[in-house]
């Protein structure tokens, strides 16, 4: 990260940028590695969609980083702030797939992310950009140094809406600190599955609107969004709760898919539309990911009208 000055895109946004901090991590198939980690995935679907995305996060001095490094640079992300680490090396994910086409992970940790370190000139920098969004998520942060970093943005950024993508995962799946992630969130969006088990720990009731709008008079959040797999999605923007039928698409695999979904989830917010018009988009942007192998595989907005 040699060079802190503005981005071109600093200057011709109507809007800051939308910071994503987390994981940057390789997708280990059976018989292929992918680029990936929610956090890259969310900002390249956001960055499709035509948001301004700012990545932060921590590659390996090896082979995967210098990959992973070039790849980044050809999905056309400002990477200014994904800098590299001398302790850890490049994240990895093994994923396989069940009889369902739902992935399962197995993280190696600790990862260069988990040595990420927020410096006093990129506080300046990112204060000088205003951002409108913070995206993060629970991988990231269940370290104690991954917290003391979060926490450092959300000090940085204090008028930037939180955006929180739950996304546990075997073995980082602490509610108590999902709890407390979802507490300081404006924006919430998670599974079935997460709603079932946060609501249970947290004692909301588990009929989803009704998770909804407990949780969003508990903890103060603007939005929140519950996935439902195939059958769709259910939101609640404001008083407003709607629920939306699933597309249907021929499933590759659904890696990534979610991330798609959060990030056309923000880009309806950021329009000011209706949850009636916003989960029904975030659904197609989902569908079309699902339906093409990869996390964050080739398209454009233009198809969503062909599902």
């Amino acid at each position: 990260m040699d060079d802190l000055t503005l981005h071109p895109r600093d200057r011709c946004t109507s809007t800051g940028p939308l910071v994503v901090i987390g994981e940057v991590l390789w997708d280990v198939f059976p018989d292929s590695a992918r680029l990936g980690g929610a956090p890259l995935n969310f900002a390249v679907h956001a960055l499709r969609l035509g948001l301004y995305p700012l990545l932060i996060s921590a590659l390996g001095r090896d082979e995967l980083g210098e990959r992973a490094a070039v790849g980044i640079a050809a999905l056309g992300l400002d990477a200014r702030m994904v800098t590299r680490s001398t302790k850890g090396k490049t994240g990895t994910a093994a994923v396989m797939l069940d009889d369902g086409g739902q992935p399962v992970f197995r993280i190696a940790r600790p990862a260069a992310y988990d040595d990420l370190r927020i410096t006093s000139a990129e506080v300046r920098i990112l204060k000088s950009l205003d951002p409108s969004w913070l995206y993060y998520g629970t991988l990231f942060p269940s370290t104690r140094e991954g917290r003391t970093t979060l926490q450092m943005l959300l000090e940085a950024m204090p008028g930037a809406t939180r955006f929180y993508d739950v996304n546990l995962r075997p073995g980082f799946d602490s509610l108590e600190l999902a709890r407390d992630l979802l507490a300081i969130a404006n924006v919430v969006k998670l599974n079935e599955s997460e709603a079932a088990a946060l609501g249970r720990f947290l004692r909301l009731p588990s009929e989803t609107e009704g998770f909804c709008r407990s949780g969003a008079e508990r903890f103060g959040w603007r939005a929140v969004c519950v996935t439902l797999g195939e059958s769709g999605c259910a939101m609640l923007d404001g008083t407003e709760f709607v629920r939306a039928n699933g597309e249907k698409v021929t499933v590759a695999d659904t890696v990534g898919a979610g991330d798609a979904f959060a990030a056309a989830f923000v880009y309806g917010l950021t329009k000011r539309w209706p949850a009636s018009r916003i989960a029904p988009f975030a659904n197609r942007i989902g569908a079309l990911v699902a339906s093409r192998a990869g996390a964050i595989p080739d398209w454009s907005i233009a198809e969503t009208a062909l599902i």
